[in-house]
């Protein structure tokens, strides 16, 4: 019987591209995907590191691994397992760790899958991870996850993904169109790219190439059959008003944009280092506006940052508060070691931390609920997704509303027009469907 293996990610959309991608190498290797409740002989955990809450869910899924079958062979990978392999290995029950560019091999380091007395490490220096490893999903969503580009050279002062993932490095535009047609050939109607830092993508190339974001964008427009491409995540001065432009005439890149903020304090920007300030960014948003009023509008953003005062906080909430944006995503600020904000003077009690994140909460909520108000009486075509659920399945549109209704397996995978008619109390818009689009 040929042994089986089971996945567990945690963390941002790069690590699901990963995931299903040494999911596939294990699988031409002799190994059969189970779900994770199923006992599996091997389990994959792939971790992040982001907040000190990712380092202990990882504890809590190896418990969970090993309740389901106590001889399963468990490794981790992923950003955490970079970062603290030493750690890791302490866990009971860890039989094997791998570093950031170890884990591509996987199948190497497995061996015969028996259960070790102690973990077995192997990692070696971020410095020397220099090699780009192609990645994408697929099987798992009806939209699939395209990794573009790996590493960041920013060195932000909260963040320790340089460390865990190494220098910006990036596929080329050619393979990562071959990767598109590949996707597209299996049926997916979306694509969505994915990076740490994927603006960057080509600019580590400084001889001679010309290969930018802007260009991997045009020549993706081209791919037969390819009804979305959506873009995961973009540094605001990585986002320059020609892919704006582009996005606004294309027939394939959505109106949604996922632009990472942190703070709207400019004092706190420039001590996390980041590339820019509030005006930069609000420029950009009133550029996308302007050209496409219905566009979604994410936004990241950190509180509790060392030295974050009531007044800067306060600075933060009412900048947000007055930019024409769509939703949140609220990180807590959480000490990471050997980070530079780590060493920095004015630690945020726990409490106001948690104060903070519960006002963004509240106002993500509304301008939430208001972007979907906005948008009611109007059409737009949405991707029904696949739901295990007997009585209603769920979809977006292309502007990241997310829709609902009746169960129909014959609508999976599909497009459709839908006219939005009513926000429910899940906050998930209800509508008329009318019309075929493809």
């Amino acid at each position: 019987m040929p042994k089986t293996v089971a996945f567990y990610t945690l963390g941002c959309k790069l690590n699901f591209s990963e995931t299903s991608t040494i999911g596939r190498s294990l699988s031409e290797h002799g190994y059969q995907k189970v779900d994770f409740h199923e006992g599996a002989d091997v389990y994959v955990i792939n971790t992040c590191s982001v907040t000190d809450n990712a380092d202990k869910k990882c504890r809590k899924i190896v418990k969970e691994a090993l309740r389901h079958n106590e001889n399963a062979f468990v490794s981790i990978i992923g950003c955490y397992a970079q970062l603290k392999p030493q750690e890791i290995a302490q866990i009971p029950g860890v039989d094997l760790v791998l570093g950031a560019a170890e884990k591509f091999n996987i199948n190497d380091y497995i061996g015969d899958g028996l259960k070790k007395e102690k973990a077995e490490i192997k990692e070696g220096k971020i410095k020397e991870v220099l090699d780009y490893h192609s990645s994408y999903s697929i099987g798992d969503r009806t939209r699939t996850f395209l990794k573009v580009q790996d590493g960041c050279d920013y060195f932000c002062s909260f963040c320790t993904i340089p460390l865990a993932r190494g220098k910006s490095r990036s596929d080329t535009i050619e393979n990562v169109v071959k990767q598109a047609q590949e996707i597209v050939s299996q049926g997916i109607k979306e694509i969505v790219l994915t990076g740490v830092n994927t603006g960057e993508f080509g600019l580590e190339r400084t001889e001679g190439a010309t290969e930018n974001f802007y260009q991997l964008l045009q020549a993706l427009e081209q791919v037969n059959g390819l009804e979305r491409l959506r873009v995961s995540s973009i540094e605001p001065n990585l986002l320059s008003n020609e892919i704006i432009e582009l996005a606004a005439k294309s027939k394939v890149i959505v109106p949604h944009f996922h632009i990472p903020l942190q703070s709207g304090s400019d004092e706190l920007l420039k001590s996390m280092r980041r590339k820019y300030l509030t005006n930069l960014y609000t420029s950009r948003v009133e550029k996308i506006k302007s050209l496409m009023p219905h566009a979604c509008i994410g936004v990241d953003v950190i509180i509790g940052y060392p030295g974050e005062t009531d007044a800067h906080f306060l600075e933060t909430y009412n900048y947000l508060n007055e930019l024409d944006i769509s939703y949140l995503h609220v990180f807590t600020y959480s000490e990471r070691v050997n980070t530079t904000a780590y060493k920095l003077p004015g630690k945020v009690p726990m409490r106001v931390r948690n104060e903070r994140s519960k006002m963004l909460h509240i106002l993500s909520d509304k301008k939430r609920r208001f972007f979907y108000e906005q948008n009611l009486g109007k059409t737009f075509p949405v991707l029904w997704e696949a739901e295990n659920n007997a009585d209603t399945m769920y979809g977006f549109t292309s502007n990241y509303i997310k829709v609902k209704t009746a169960y129909d397996p014959s609508l999976v995978n599909e497009i459709f027009e839908l006219q939005l008619n009513q926000i429910d109390e899940e906050m998930v818009v209800k509508g008329k469907m009318f019309l075929l689009t493809v």
